[in-house]
């Protein structure tokens, strides 16, 4: 037998005996990156100057002032003015919604009837959408989104990364909310309801027959029957749309008699029911700070976030729907406007990371600690500022936005 054909064999031979000796290892390289700020807001307690995050492949492994980090020699250092956690876009419509307006790409609202609890955003997101490259430019790594308000009960809503090129790589969370709408906004596009009253009657009954069916152990055909069951159970919330504040009383008033753990979203009269909501222990999804005021938002004031705060309220900022390219606001901005109009810096920050990590119930992302995920928005100044720019976005530890460089 020729050496050519003993080679490959004694090779073989070789390393597998260098693999059963421990001399060598096949398991992947472990990936170091070091991200160093001038200014480190962790979400956790104050800014850290001269501040380090540690990230180990997906995982932040340390964070502190730089005198108290250890970067090993062999990690890639990041350096930036300012770092934040990711931000976490509370309430949209992106990945269903597309950037260019055409009814190709805009599924986050279905007309077919008023009530779709069946409906899953999850079968509708597309995670190649150029909107969701678009927001992560702009240093949002996790969005909430979904079936929009307008219909009595539009679809569930889910969480996903905007890193993914797959909905399964990008997916965070399935079924976050189910998605409710109170108030005119529900009677626009269907000849039922007619008015407010009707629109709840109709929810009540949809609830009390999905109540019914699970005390008796009925059910398990009806898709849309399981989901209030869900909501029933306290295992999905039920995100509220609700404006004007004898809408959002209503809601409050189906959260008391049905027991449902509730998210109030929109919200923009919420300033005269403060105490009402307080008293209920339900967080708030406000809208969007420049929201066009019209409608059902004709009333939206500028400092409710501000409000709401003060008042002990649990509250995020959201981008939420809008009819027009591109679809979305840049969140980050909203909550900068919320900020100078009497929004704690601390609170107006948390409101697009750690306060809405907290309500959405996402448990590694918002903040950045030992064991989070390695979700990271970069600056090259104060983030609240209008010239300062995202240089680099770092979804599960990797570099998914460098626009800076």
């Amino acid at each position: 037998m020729s050496t050519s054909l003993l080679r490959p064999r004694c090779l073989s031979f070789l390393l597998a005996a260098l693999l059963l000796w421990g001399g060598l290892s096949l398991a992947p390289a472990q990936s170091l990156r070091a991200v160093r700020a001038d200014t480190l807001y962790t979400m956790t307690g104050g800014p850290i100057q001269d501040g380090v995050v540690l990230i180990e492949n997906e995982t932040i492994a340390a964070v502190g002032p730089a005198s108290e980090v250890d970067v090993p020699a062999s990690a890639k250092v990041h350096e930036a003015s300012v770092v934040t956690p990711g931000l976490i876009d509370p309430r949209g419509t992106v990945g269903l919604s597309g950037i260019y307006n055409v009814s190709a790409d805009q599924d986050q609202l279905d007309t077919s009837a008023p009530m779709q609890p069946a409906l899953r955003a999850l079968d509708a997101y597309n995670p190649r959408e150029q909107l969701v490259s678009f927001v992560q430019q702009l240093g949002v790594t996790t969005v909430h989104t979904g079936h929009a308000p307008g219909a009595l009960i539009s679809g569930q809503t889910a969480t996903f990364s905007t890193a993914g090129e797959t909905v399964e790589a990008a997916l965070r969370d399935s079924v976050t909310t189910v998605a409710f709408t109170l108030g005119p906004d529900a009677q626009a596009r269907f000849e039922r309801p007619g008015t407010r009253a009707k629109g709840v009657s109709m929810l009540r009954q949809a609830l009390l027959d999905a109540q019914a069916a699970m005390e008796g152990e009925e059910g398990g055909g009806d898709l849309g029957q399981n989901v209030l069951q869900d909501v029933l159970r306290g295992e999905v919330p039920a995100l509220i749309t609700a404006h004007r504040a004898h809408d959002i009383q209503t809601a409050l008033r189906l959260q008391d008699e049905f027991g449902f753990e509730m998210i109030l979203d929109g919200a923009a009269e919420a300033y005269l029911v403060v105490d009402e909501i307080k008293e209920a222990g339900v967080p708030v999804i406000l809208h969007p700070t420049m929201v066009r005021p019209s409608g059902t938002t004709q009333n939206a004031a500028f400092t409710t976030a501000a409000t709401l705060h003060e008042a002990g309220i649990s509250v995020a900022i959201q981008t939420g729907w809008e009819p027009y390219v591109p679809k979305t606001r840049v969140a980050l901005y909203e909550a900068a406007i919320a900020m100078a109009h009497g929004l704690p810096r601390p609170a107006a920050l948390a409101s697009i990371t750690r306060e809405a990590a907290q309500i959405l119930g996402l448990e590694n992302v918002g903040t950045l600690v030992p064991g989070q995920r390695a979700d990271l928005a970069l600056f090259d100044g104060d983030p609240f500022e209008y010239t300062t720019h995202v240089c680099t976005v770092l979804s599960g530890g990797k570099v998914v936005s460098d626009e800076c460089n």
